[in-house]
């Protein structure tokens, strides 16, 4: 539904500009910076329940500030309650910022946002679908797609997890019984302490400072931040007219690959360049893992992503189906050492048109954390086999070309 509401918000955009909004002679903006930084303590977070209790407990104590940046922030139980916590931090003197996208938002009644601006608290609605209330042109396809806090500068989160009661219910990841459960999303996250916490502070003010009407910014907000960990980590965010940062680590990471790639990944309509290279690992002998959504919930963009099944199944990629729970999950591992995880999906939408951040780490252990992750995934997933495959019913190939025609959109 998520994307659902995404695609149809915009196409009417699209269809009462005449496609114009997409035209913008401004400057690209500069590239951020993204070195690879020593010293940081990651920690992996799957599922909703357990990332929203460790991003409640920062919050909790926070003593100087809170950026939080969100595709979706529902009104719901979760969001409430989030809500109400940031609030009360704010109330008690700890300065809070929110970025919050127009569309993602499309459902949370004004009143909502009004009450946390009631209670101290800044927002920014990032590129309102109404163009009265920008400050800059009117670009309705690009969205602010990342999920991200910083604590006081200290203590950062990003990954795929939104403020949302969609999150609520767990997915059977780490469960020993795999019956009798509610369906849940599964989703990954990230909590980073160390160095590369001023990395994800920095693209937070870029979109402020961007977009709001007041900058912030100053020496408070980047706290001296000494070595927490033995992880190296690399903080990319991309944006439309950008640099593409994300788009070309995960390009020169698959075609680097020596030995295997495990991708896990909620949207997948490949560019012809990425599905080129993961077809080229394949060929070179690289052991291709996709794990895919089974549980269709973004509508038209499941079946586009269909219709490159059976060019992935003949070209030795193997493909797995996840059926026991919602896949939101954006990550991958490459030869055990290259770790990424993000909000960002492998499709047009997200390396071109929306604002995306993904974290790179590079390391042994973790990468061996993450490939312990994705051997779960496979084990609550079922494998795609071509002759099966090829024997699908004519009405999910129509559905699958259908969508096939939207797939710069979705």
């Amino acid at each position: 539904m998520q994307r659902f509401k995404t695609f149809s918000a915009l196409l009417l955009a699209l269809l009462l500009c005449g496609c114009a909004a997409l035209q913008d002679d401004r400057p690209h903006p500069p590239g951020m910076e993204s070195p690879l930084l020593d010293g940081n303590k990651v920690t992996l977070l799957f599922d909703g329940p357990q990332t929203m209790a460790a991003m409640e407990a920062a919050i909790l104590g926070a003593k100087n500030s809170i950026h939080l940046e969100t595709y979706i922030f529902d009104q719901d139980p979760i969001g409430l309650r989030f809500a109400e916590l940031l609030m009360q931090r704010q109330r008690a003197g700890v300065k809070t910022r929110i970025i919050y996208d127009s569309v993602g938002t499309l459902g949370t009644p004004d009143a909502f946002f009004e009450r946390l601006r009631a209670s101290g608290i800044e927002l920014l609605a990032f590129n309102p679908v109404n163009p009265l209330k920008l400050r800059g042109p009117w670009q309705p396809n690009n969205r602010d797609h990342r999920k991200l806090l910083v604590v006081d500068g200290s203590t950062g989160f990003t990954g795929g997890v939104n403020i949302s009661a969609s999150y609520s219910n767990s997915s059977l990841f780490h469960r020993r019984k795999k019956e009798g459960r509610e369906l849940g999303w599964r989703d990954t996250h990230l909590q980073i302490q160390g160095p590369a916490v001023a990395a994800l502070q920095t693209v937070f003010l870029h979109t402020w400072n961007a977009h709001a009407a007041t900058p912030v910014g100053g020496a408070a907000l980047f706290p001296p931040l000494p070595e927490a960990g033995t992880r190296s980590v690399r903080v990319l965010a991309s944006e439309p007219d950008g640099q593409q940062e994300i788009y070309t680590a995960y390009l020169q990471a698959i075609r680097s690959a020596k030995s295997r790639i495990y991708l896990t990944c909620a949207y997948f309509v490949p560019d012809e360049a990425m599905l080129g290279a993961l077809l080229d690992a394949a060929r070179r002998g690289v052991d291709v893992k996709v794990v895919l959504p089974g549980v269709e919930e973004g509508g038209m963009v499941f079946y586009a992503g269909h219709s490159f099944f059976e060019q992935m199944l003949a070209g030795g990629l193997r493909i797995y189906q996840m059926r026991e729970a919602v896949l939101h999950a954006k990550t991958a591992v490459i030869d055990g050492r290259w770790s990424t995880v993000g909000s960002t999906n492998m499709d047009t939408r997200s390396f071109l048109h929306n604002s995306e951040i993904n974290v790179i780490v590079v390391d042994d252990s973790f990468g061996t954390a993450m490939e312990a992750a994705f051997a779960e995934d496979l084990r609550d997933s079922q494998e795609v086999l071509l002759p099966l495959w090829l024997q699908r019913p004519l009405s999910e190939r129509l559905k699958e070309w259908a969508a096939r025609q939207f797939d710069y959109w979705l």
